[in-house]
C-alpha cells in the first residue's frame, strides 16, 4: 500500500542540519505515525513520503520554504524584564507562549540583560534546509475517528 492522503503512515527518521548534527530522530522503539495529508508533518517531507512504501529507504533535503519557512526578522523582539515578573529567574533557551492576534505564538529567549530579554518567536529550525533519512515503517488505512481529528490515533 502506498502512502497517499488519508492513510497513516508509520516511520523512522533522522533529521541532521547543514553541518550533520543530529537534530531529531525517532526513537527505535517508537517510530513517528501520521495521518498523511492532514499537515501533521512539514510539508516537504509529506511531499517525499507520498507515494512510498513499506520499506521504501530514502533521504530528503527539504528546503525552508516547505520545512519550518523563512526566519522573520519581525518576530525577534526587546522586552523590558518586567514583562516576565511572574517567571522567576529567566534564561536563555526558557520557552514561553504569547497570546497574539492571530492566536498563540511560542517564544524563545535568546538573551538575557540586566532590563532587557531578547525573545524569538521564529521556529529554531526557520531559514534552515532539513536533511531526513528516512524509512517506512508501514502504511495503513485511517479510521473514521484518525480522519475527524486530523491526526494518527492507536488504530482502533
Amino acid at each position: 500500500m502506498e502512502i497517499a492522503d488519508h492513510r497513516v503512515a508509520t516511520i523512522h527518521y533522522t533529521l541532521t542540519d547543514d553541518a550533520g548534527q543530529v537534530v531529531d530522530r525517532s526513537a527505535p522503539d517508537a517510530p513517528l505515525s501520521y495521518l498523511h495529508g492532514a499537515g501533521n508533518i512539514v510539508p516537504g517531507l509529506e511531499q517525499a513520503l507520498t507515494g512510498r512504501k513499506a520499506g521504501d529507504a530514502f533521504s530528503a533535503d527539504i528546503p525552508p520554504e516547505t520545512g519550518y519557512g523563512p526566519r522573520h526578522d519581525g518576530l525577534v523582539q526587546t522586552l523590558p524584564i518586567s514583562a516576565f515578573q511572574s517567571a522567576g529567574t529567566v534564561q536563555p533557551g526558557m520557552r514561553f507562549e504569547a497570546r497574539t492576534e492571530h492566536g498563540p505564538l511560542l517564544f524563545t529567549v535568546t538573551q538575557v540583560e540586566e532590563e532587557k530579554v531578547t525573545v524569538d518567536g521564529n521556529h529554531p529550525l526557520a531559514g534552515q534546509t532539513l536533511h531526513f533519512a528516512v524509512e517506512v515503517a508501514d502504511v495503513r488505512e485511517s479510521t473514521a475517528q484518525e480522519q475527524q481529528q486530523g491526526h494518527a490515533g492507536d488504530g482502533t
